[in-house]
Formats: C-alpha cells, structure tokens, sequence
C-alpha cells in the first residue's frame, strides 16, 4: 500500500479503539444533549469552494472529539454538533446568521474567510454578550488574519487560531531576506482590510529586512469580482518585478496563478495560500520552484505523527478535490472541547477562561492561546512547491502530481509576535 494507506490503516484502528473505550464508559455514545457550533461562512458565492473546505476540516475535528465520547461535563458527556449558516461572504448576511443562532441560544460561532466579516461579528458579539448575559457567545476565527483583531480591536469573546498577517509576513520575509535573486517586488493584494494590511506589512518588513528591494507596484484588486487576471499579469511583467506578494485566497488566487500560468509569468510568488485550494493544479510546472507558501502545518511537514493525522484525514474524504487539509481548523474543536473538558461546562463565560492559557499538544503541534491577545502561538512553515516525488514532497495537493517542500520551519517560540491588545474583561 501507499505510505498514506498504511498510515491510515493504522489511524482509524487508533481512532476505533478510542471510539470503543468511550462507547464502555459512555453507552455507546455521548449520553447528553449536543453542544451546538454554527459555523458561519460563505457556503455559496464566489468563495463558495473555501466554505465548503472549511466544513470538511471543522466536521473532521467534530468527528474526532465525538469519537472519544464528547466533552465530559459536570452533567455528563456531550457530542458536539456542527450547524452550517451560509453568510454569502457578506458581512451583513453573517449578523443575520449571527442573529438566527442567538435565537437558537447557539454559544459557539466559527467564522474565518474574511477579516472584514469578522470585524462586525465582533462587534456584535460584544453587544450581545452585554446585552444579554444569559445568552453568551463565543467567537472562534480559524482564518481572518487582520491583525488588529488581537492589537487594537481585541475582545475577550474572540480568540484567533491562525497566524495572522504580521506573524506570516515576518516568516515569508526570513525566507526574502536570504533570496538575494529578489530585487524588485510588485504587491498585488485584495482591496479589504486584510488585503490592506499584507500590503503594509510587505513595505514595513521589507525596509527592516531587505532595504535594497524596490517595491515596484502596489495594487489592489475588487474581492471576488476579477474574472481575468490577465491585465494585473501584464503590469507585473512591465514593472521588471522578480517576485509577487500577494495574500490573495480562494478564487482570486486561483485564477491570480491561472494568468500567470497563462502568460508564462516567469515570476516568483510569496504568497500566504499559495498551497490552497486549486493553487498548485492551476500552475502546474511554472509554480515549480517559483511559489512559495506560509501555513501553520502543511502535509509534508514530516514525522509519522503527522503522517498518521493526514492519513486519517484522506481516509475520510478520499476525493483529489477534498484533499486540503487545514490542521488548525480542527484543532481548533479539539482545542475548544479541552476548555470544554477543563472547565467543566459548556457556558461560553467560562469556557473562555479555561481557553486563555490553554496549552494543546496533538503529538507533532504544539500551541498555546496567549492569554495577553488570544492568539494562538503555534508553529510556522515557509514552503516551495515542486513536483511530488522530489526530495521533501512525499505527498502532493489534490492529486496535482505537485506538492510543497519546508524552506523554514519556526516553533512556536520563534512566532511569538508583540500585541497592543488592552482586553476587557468580564
């Protein structure tokens, strides 16, 4: 069998003996009612592919917590159940999402592909919360990357569990810094808030660490609505630029890549999602060696450990296109189901307590929630893509025959980013 199978052979015995010690202490299954987790995202729209690769990864990490018997309350044990709230990628669609699970006294919101939709869920978590004490709720970002979500617009009801921008432009500059090829960038970025802050992050990191790179084009782009990247291609390849930085995601990468593919672009990327969905199949050979990625995890990032997770990830959704795993997204719910487990409730009040602090270890991922900001300090990867087979590309992306290789691995010490966060709390 393939390394992944056997992998996966072992994994889902791992996973049914843990099913089966729960089932003995349990009865079978969690014998209290579900703990509700909304998540609210764009499940149609043009970012429709990113929500629904955001539900595979949350129900994996559901499944994983439920196949242990639940969290184990003062009341008992509960599984915990995912609800799915289409936002359209609209922020005032998700307040309306927002609005429908407080009236289903949802505790839980997930929320990530967009920095801007996460700012007004914020907001309006905290008038909720004061709003209505008896009917609390907890805002869990797997995605929105904005830094100011845990400097200056901090809440005590939102806790971060991804890098965000300062923290993965800090790690893609470590690997520009040594890249003395790299002369001239052009930046091409999303025309929101996160798009706005890569862009910023990229001038101010670069003057710190590379001073001779020339930034030779700074241009934003409408969010979801560019079908033909060919004309932004055509200024990079005008303005002499030998790489792009770009936070771009979902379809505005895909198609970014598609264009350069097209046009023969041959121009080094730096991207923070340049191994997601579509990405790697889209440029084919010309990524090959000329993009390079950031991402708390990655498939080849290495240790049987960390083959063993993937492999149970391939197992239950074997299909090329559902092939993205996101390790933070289910960690995440095995994170949330400890403070769960730690404080003895599901009343989101002391949950985040118990969050705040919390340390959580999967065997090859260690992380903790820095209480000062709520956000996670975790590892880094700074990745190439190549063509699978090559040496540090045992596994490839989606069946695109390429992968990424690690250029720089930082621990979670290595991470550890300053915050300006002055937290109210309750």
């Amino acid at each position: 069998m393939a390394k992944w199978q056997r992998a996966a052979a072992a994994a889902l015995v791992a996973l049914t003996m843990a099913a089966g010690h729960a089932g003995a202490q349990t009865g079978g299954k969690p014998n209290g009612a579900p703990i509700l987790l909304a998540l609210i995202e764009g499940m149609s729209g043009p970012f429709a592919n990113a929500g629904a690769a955001v539900e595979r990864n949350l129900r994996f990490g559901v499944e994983q917590v439920n196949a242990q018997g639940g969290v184990k309350l003062a009341d008992g044990a509960h599984p915990l159940e995912l609800v799915v709230l289409d936002s359209k990628g609209s922020a005032e669609e998700a307040l309306t999402q927002l609005r429908a699970a407080a009236d289903r006294h949802i505790g839980y919101i997930m929320q990530g592909n967009s920095s801007a939709v996460a700012a007004a869920l914020i907001g309006a978590i905290d008038k909720q919360n004061s709003r209505e004490p008896a009917n609390r709720e907890l805002f869990l970002n797997y995605s929105a990357d904005d830094p100011a979500l845990t400097n200056a617009s901090c809440s005590f009801w939102h806790f971060r569990f991804d890098a965000h921008a300062g923290m993965r432009m800090d790690a893609l500059a470590d690997v520009i810094q040594r890249d003395r090829t790299v002369k001239k960038v052009y930046l091409l970025n999303q025309d929101y808030s996160f798009g706005h802050d890569v862009s910023s992050l990229a001038r101010s990191t670069l003057a710190a660490k590379r001073p001779d790179i020339a930034v030779v084009g700074d241009e934003f782009h409408p969010i979801g609505r560019v079908k033909d990247f060919a004309p932004y291609i055509a200024k990079i390849r005008a303005s002499g630029a030998d790489a792009v930085i770009t936070g771009n995601w979902g379809n505005d990468l895909t198609l970014l890549v598609k264009a350069a593919r097209e046009q023969g672009l041959d121009t080094k990327f730096y991207t923070f999602y340049g191994n997601s969905l579509g990405a790697p199949a889209a440029l084919g050979d010309a990524g090959v060696k000329h993009v390079i990625a950031v991402a708390d995890w990655h498939p080849n990032a290495g240790g049987a450990a960390s083959d063993a997770w993937y492999a149970a990830f391939r197992a239950r959704f074997p299909a090329a296109q559902d092939d993205y795993p996101v390790l933070r997204m289910p960690l995440m719910i095995e994170t949330l189901a400890a403070a769960m487990n730690r404080a003895g409730s599901a009343d989101p009040l002391a949950v985040a307590r118990a969050l705040e602090g919390i340390r959580f270890d999967s065997g090859f991922h260690a992380s903790w929630m820095r209480a000062d900001d709520h956000e996670l300090i975790q590892p880094l990867y700074v990745m190439e893509m190549d063509k699978a087979g090559t040496p540090g590309v045992h596994f490839d992306n989606e069946g695109s025959g390429y992968g990424f290789r690690t250029v720089l691995a930082l621990p979670p010490e290595r991470t550890v980013p300053t915050t300006t966060c002055k937290m109210k709390r309750p």
